[in-house]
């Protein structure tokens, strides 16, 4: 709420913001005074009308939660220190994402930010039938069960998060998943930035899992279409940067998706392998989180290691 309460010339002009009461202009000149005003309730005006887009920001990762083990306490204790939203990127709770692992084992740390958590499923949340631990522990803020993805506003940016379990959830050409995505990214072409999350990496250096075609790269294709920004991945239990590039893997600085793979959680470190091409940075060794800052047309990343490590990437880039 925004209103001028009173304007006299001895005793100054007062604006209700909010529940606050401000005075202003107390002893100077009455056409000083208003100007202040003016200009004042105009930025408050522009700001509740959207027209100064706010900053956001957002700590992200994924492969989070073992019982037994110290790594996701670790990284909890970096979220802590993050306001913002937190995007869990899958595998949230080992082994199997049952109700007991969440309850037991990501409740305890990561389930501290549930309240601002925007999350999307991974393989081992499946190995329960139809991750029904996972829809259940996070309820409404993870879609619908059937689905698993959804999207937002975050700021000025726009936010997609996908459920990449092919097999579970269709990704392919033709399939509901697909057509959902092209349709909300049809809707939403305004906005100058998007940023999509899923958990398999369409492409990634690591032994274990590496690069993921099939109905990702469908997915892919989509948000390359629609000019999306950033994606954000876990699944490989490591860190690695890509500068933009098509859904081929062919360097486009223009118009490419700019990819994190981010499976720092705490579950586990995964080998990296010699970088593939377009990787720029990477490291198989340290847990962590990845903090951005999203402005209106611009972004910021930073990768912030746990306690005791010292390795970090940062950088900033424009949107399309």
């Amino acid at each position: 709420m925004i209103g001028i309460i009173a304007i006299h010339k001895s005793l100054g002009y007062l604006i209700l913001m909010g529940n606050r009461r401000v005075m202003v202009g107390v002893g100077v000149s009455r056409r000083t005074a208003t100007g202040v005003i003016v200009a004042t309730v105009a930025v408050l005006i522009a700001v509740g009308c959207g027209l100064l887009s706010p900053t956001a920001e957002v700590v992200a990762a994924g492969d989070i939660a073992k019982c037994g083990t110290e790594g996701d306490e670790a990284t909890a204790e970096l979220v802590e220190g993050i306001d913002g939203t937190v995007l869990a990127l899958g595998d949230e709770a080992y082994p199997r994402g049952t109700a007991a692992n969440f309850e037991e084992c990501y409740g305890p740390t990561w389930g501290r930010f549930k309240g601002r958590t925007k999350p999307v499923p991974g393989n081992h949340e499946y190995y329960t039938e139809g991750a029904r631990g996972y829809f259940e522990y996070f309820g409404e803020a993870a879609g619908d069960p059937k689905e698993g993805y959804y999207s937002y506003e975050l700021g000025s940016w726009h936010m997609v998060a996908l459920n990449s379990n092919c097999e579970e959830v269709r990704c392919g050409p033709g399939s509901s998943q697909t057509r959902w995505l092209k349709e909300d990214l049809s809707a939403n072409e305004d906005a100058r930035c998007t940023l999509a999350y899923m958990h398999h990496p369409r492409f990634s250096s690591g032994e274990k899992h590496g690069s993921t075609a099939g109905g990702v790269e469908e997915l892919w294709e989509a948000l390359y279409e629609a000019d999306t920004d950033v994606v954000l991945s876990g699944h490989e239990h490591n860190y690695e940067r890509f500068s933009p590039q098509d859904p081929q893997g062919k360097a486009d600085p223009e118009g490419g998706i700019r990819q994190f793979v981010v499976g720092t959680g705490g579950g586990g470190e995964g080998p990296m392998s010699e970088p593939i091409a377009n990787s720029e940075v990477g490291t198989d060794g340290t847990d962590g989180v990845l903090k951005l800052i999203l402005h209106p047309k611009s972004y910021e990343w930073e990768f912030v290691p746990v306690e005791g490590e010292s390795f970090t990437d940062s950088g900033g880039a424009q949107c399309h």
